[in-house]
């Protein structure tokens, strides 16, 4: 690890603590201020990351010390916002503490005229309830001390699941398959030619594929010249996820325990588990779709704010440059958040300084604060949640207010979707300018086009890829239960004309089904997760208020977004073995649902009179939590024996070395790439010639062959998928190493120089001089 760099390890911790507090909601009645403070200092950070490497890619200095300079800079401005922010709160309170006297006489004066009784003269001014809050250590505290059994256990699973993947994340090396392949090579190219332009390469994903997570990593990898902590991305992004998740539980109407509940299911889910120890990307990407999200549930009652629309459109560039598929879920949530947005201004709604209308009230609900504005510091807002309003209040603005200020309220609307677009293009517009200019095409070459998407769009091609998509997310370990349902999807989609293994629909030569059950990272189900989930939704869209009575109509309109984005996946992206982490999104946005779902079975349970009702609820409830139990014991064992990285057996991180813990996807490499990497070394050559095919493992080679001081080494590819970057002349390197195909390997080594392979792995070196 670089001793110059550890330090700025926690430049981006710090900058998010200090965002946090500078950018705290003002509004009173804010649902979960905390997280959402969170959330934007996220978005914040994640920007800032994402465009300093394109800029100091453009200036061709992706090095140590102009990213230490673009840190403590941003570390300085978050300082002096924090700064400012405390001083204006403290500026707001003592203003409150010289009103207070002079509104107790007012009030006293005008109680006495009209009969009423006086304020309080403690009473906080307008706008300082925010500045008076209990520091988060005390509300904390107070969740825990008010807390029943119940709730306790399900924090403290979350929480000591949280610890043991921080545990394996630092122990455990980068070991996932698609990260030797391109994600982490990609980093060291970057950090060797000092800029972001393309190189030749024979493996097209190192360049096609957005590299938003790859970004993060990048700043990692200068800190601390190695990948040591390169895990601490996903692992944040779990972190995030589950404060967005449980954010919006409350948002829907959803009290403490129902945003324990969420954030229970999700955490013990075994793809949340197993990918938060890894250098994969999908966690990222749900958590940019969880941020955008929250947000845009935040403009269903009440006009957004600059702000707010700034961080819509960060999130919606980041889900963009970090993987496309998630902007199917933030395309209709866009969708929702402007329809709503439209109605209110057409009713004349103005925004306050948050993005509520101007005395600060959330339209539609008379003023009163939202399910969940108590923020104790965790996921929680208050032990029965309270309630945003009548059980019935409408979702609808005030009427009556038209006019100007309302066709001036639209145009406002439609000038701020403009500007959450311009946002989401600076942030992945200069990734999407490279791939044109290389490809001719903004979603790169023909071969990627048409290796994910659904190259077939006909309502039968669709409902079969549908259906099995859905038999890998659900698989269980019963294997006649995977057979009949993988027979009937392949037989009813004979009949209605449709080969259920057709390339169209199809990944590469693939074929279905595959078992998916067995907690690997890439691949795992997540039966449990999905099965409440999708009760959940299909209890919002058809008894929302049975499931959230103040929340009914934001709950439908949520649920049926959950929904188009799934419709939106099946439709667009073929099936695939690893298609459920491509999934992952969707099911962080669709689990709230599951957690408002459980909490009004068990709130209806415990308010039963009947005793039939009573006997039906209990069951229903009994049933629920023994499906919550086998959750748990479903992310204990995916973190305890999940594959490539475990606790315990074999290749566990505390009895597997570092080396072997990288191969334990292919065990058998481990030796044969370091034998050929001493040769190389031994005939100390400089300039290193790659042969390798699509999916080949490269990483190992930047770590076998840098200098001893740490310099990576120079390796040039000997094939190319590029059209307009032509590979290294083999005559110009001093040695070849290959991987996978011999005839490939001997084809490139030029005549006279000597070839030797031993099994996977090979190296070639000119005649001894």
């Amino acid at each position: 690890m670089s001793a110059a760099g550890y330090p700025l390890v926690l430049a981006p911790v710090a900058a998010i603590g200090l965002l946090t507090v500078a950018l705290r909601p003002v509004t009173t009645g804010t649902v979960a201020p905390l997280r959402l403070a969170l959330v934007r200092a996220a978005l914040v950070t994640g920007a800032f990351a994402v465009l300093t490497v394109e800029v100091l890619g453009a200036l061709r200095l992706l090095t140590l010390p102009a990213f230490a300079v673009a840190w403590l800079l941003f570390l300085a401005a978050s300082a002096a916002v924090a700064s400012r922010r405390r001083r204006r709160d403290a500026a707001r309170r003592a203003a409150g503490a010289v009103a207070a006297p002079r509104r107790a006489l007012v009030g006293a004066a005008a109680g006495r005229a009209t009969g009423t009784p006086a304020p309080a003269p403690d009473a906080d001014p307008p706008g300082a309830g925010a500045a008076r809050r209990p520091r988060w250590s005390a509300r904390l505290a107070d969740a825990w001390r008010t807390a029943g059994r119940s709730e306790r256990l399900l924090a403290g699973t979350v929480g000591g699941l949280l610890l043991v993947e921080l545990l394996i994340a630092v122990l455990a090396e980068p070991n996932n398959f698609d990260s030797q392949t391109y994600h982490l090579p990609k980093v060291e190219h970057w950090v060797a030619q000092g800029h972001l332009d393309f190189w030749p390469t024979a493996i097209h994903r190192q360049v096609t594929i957005p590299p938003g997570a790859e970004y993060l990593l990048l700043h990692l990898r200068l800190f601390t010249g190695g990948d040591a902590l390169h895990h601490l991305v996903q692992w944040a992004a779990g972190v995030g996820v589950l404060l967005a998740a449980t954010r919006i539980a409350a948002q829907l109407g959803g009290s403490r325990r129902a945003q324990l509940l969420t954030a229970f299911v999700l955490a013990t889910t075994p793809m949340v588990a197993l990918q938060a120890t890894s250098t994969q990307t999908d966690l990222v990407c749900a958590a940019w779709v969880a941020c955008a999200a929250t947000l845009a549930l935040d403009g269903l009652r009440r006009r957004t704010g600059i702000g707010t629309m700034l961080g819509l459109g960060a999130a919606t560039g980041l889900t963009a440059v970090t993987k496309t598929n998630g902007l199917m879920a933030v395309g209709p949530l866009l969708v929702l958040w402007g329809l709503a947005q439209l109605r209110l201004a057409r009713a004349g709604a103005a925004p306050g300084t948050d993005g509520s209308t101007a005395d600060g009230s959330v339209p539609g609900v008379g003023g009163s604060a939202p399910v969940g504005s108590r923020e104790p510091g965790g996921p929680g807002a208050g032990r029965a949640g309270g309630a945003a309003g009548p059980p019935d209040a409408p979702a609808s603005p005030p009427k009556g207010s038209g006019g100007p200020r309302a066709r001036v309220q639209v145009a406002r609307t439609v000038t701020g979707s403009v500007l959450i677009l311009l946002v989401a293009a600076v942030v992945v517009g200069p990734f999407l300018a490279r791939v044109t200019a290389e490809f001719g095409h903004p979603l790169g070459p023909p071969r990627l086009r048409e290796s994910v998407p659904m190259e077939r769009h006909d309502p039968p091609s669709v409902l079969v890829n549908a259906l099995r998509i859905a038999h890998t997310a659900f698989d269980t370990p019963l294997a006649p239960v995977r057979r009949a349902g993988a027979a009937a999807i392949v037989a009813g989609a004979d009949l209605i004309g449709v080969d259920a293994q057709d390339r169209a629909i199809t990944f590469g030569r693939e074929r279905f089904p595959v078992p998916s059950w067995y907690p690997d990272e890439d691949r795992v189900a997540f039966p449990l997760a999905g099965a409440l989930a999708l009760i959940g939704a299909g209890f919002a869209l058809t008894r929302p208020g049975r499931v959230s009575p103040a929340q009914a109509g934001p709950l439908r309109a949520y649920a049926a977004v959950v929904v188009v984005a799934v419709l939106l996946h099946t439709a667009m992206v073929k099936w695939q073995p690893w298609g459920n982490r491509l999934l992952l999104y969707a099911l962080t946005l669709a689990v709230p649902l599951a957690g408002l779902w459980l909490d009004a079975l068990f709130r209806r349970r415990a308010a039963a009179r009947d005793g039939q009702a009573a006997g039906r609820r209990s069951v229903a409830a009994g049933l629920a939590v023994t499906v919550l139990a086998t959750c748990a014991l479903a992310g204990v064992l995916a973190v305890s024996y999940g594959f490539p990285r475990r606790l315990v057996g074999a290749g566990s991180v505390f009895t597997t070395s570092d080396w072997e813990t990288r191969f334990l996807r292919r065990p058998q490499w481990a030796e044969e790439f370091r034998w050929a990497a001493d040769a190389v070394r031994a005939a100390d050559a400089r300039r290193i010639g790659l042969v390798q095919q699509n999916d080949n493992w490269e990483y190992p080679w930047w770590l076998l062959l840098r200098d001893p001081d740490g310099r990576p080494p120079e390796l040039v590819a000997l094939q190319s998928v590029l059209p307009d970057r032509p590979p290294a002349d083999p005559a110009t390197v001093d040695a070849i190493v290959c991987t996978g195909d011999r005839p490939a390997c001997q084809r490139l080594v030029p005549t006279g120089w000597r070839v030797e392979f031993r099994g996977h792995v090979g190296y070639a070196l000119p005649p001894a001089r």
